[in-house]
């Protein structure tokens, strides 16, 4: 009976193609499955729905200060453990292993550049290190690059993303949030501007000090942006909360943000309102 079983024909896995990891992505929206390559062409942003991939802090240094310089100052400032958090070896051991994977020290990069042609104090985070977490040394370079500005005279451009404060430094943590606010006060006095730009997440004690305390804020398309989580309003409150509510639409609506960008515009539009807000 051999006469009518079917031959199975399988693939040669000597003679198949292997497809190069990364040549390809998901959309985490609409699911749309893109070549990276076109990814790169549009911001790393979805050509269906528009949804904007988080970008590495090297992506927006690139897009955004002219030749992609950045100046960089306090590279090298890195986390200790100062709470022995839990295990004493978990912490140091968490960083490690951001810093390897993700080429960076820490999770904001700081420095002088360029938009334009004009100089500006420009800080960046990444989400990728820890989920952008704020912890002593996050708070001390964006401390310094506000210093930077008020020496220099110069702008200041941040760009925050982030999951909040990070819990292994604990209340050293959470100083960061009035350290940085009381310059930006002294920054304010002197009328330097300072333009914040929100992307997805900005949320926590980044988002309750120095990403909402800009003079010009900026979000980028459906943002994710808030203090506390959804679920945790709804619980104090006891109401239900309105659709769309911690998106960049509904900041805007309600007055909170002064402009949605997106990414393809971003650096155009730092650039004019650099412009407005400069006095030279």
């Amino acid at each position: 009976m051999e006469w009518f079983k079917k031959a199975r024909v399988g693939i040669d896995s000597a003679n198949k193609r292997e497809v190069p990891d990364g040549l390809w992505t998901k959309c985490p929206d609409c699911g749309e499955i893109t070549y990276v390559k076109e990814l790169e062409k549009s911001y790393w942003v979805c050509r269906i729905c528009s949804y904007h991939f988080r970008l590495k802090s090297d992506n927006y240094i690139k897009m955004i200060l002219d030749d992609g310089h950045l100046e960089e100052h306090d590279a090298d400032l890195v986390s200790g453990d100062p709470l022995k958090f839990k295990d004493s070896k978990r912490y140091p051991m968490r960083i490690r292993q951001a810093q390897e994977k993700t080429g960076l020290k820490e999770a904001v990069r700081a420095g002088i550049g360029k938009i334009d042609g004009r100089l500006v104090s420009f800080a960046v985070m990444d989400f990728h290190f820890i989920g952008g977490s704020m912890g002593s040394v996050v708070g001390e370079k964006i401390a310094r690059a506000i210093e930077r500005s008020l020496e220099g005279e110069i702008p200041l451009v941040i760009i925050s993303t982030s999951g909040g404060a990070r819990m292994q430094e604990g209340i050293l943590s959470l100083f960061q949030m009035a350290k940085t606010s009381a310059l930006l006060s002294e920054l304010q006095k002197t009328n330097i501007p300072y333009i914040s730009v929100l992307a997805n997440p900005t949320t926590a004690g980044v988002m309750a000090s120095y990403a909402s305390l800009g003079d010009i804020i900026i979000a980028e398309p459906k943002a994710l942006l808030g203090f506390a989580g959804q679920r945790v309003i709804q619980q104090t409150i006891k109401q239900e909360l309105p659709e769309g509510f911690q998106t960049s639409e509904f900041f805007l609506e309600h007055g909170f943000v002064d402009l949605i960008s997106p990414r393809k515009d971003l650096r155009k539009n730092l650039s004019l309102l650099l412009g407005y807000l400069c006095n030279d």
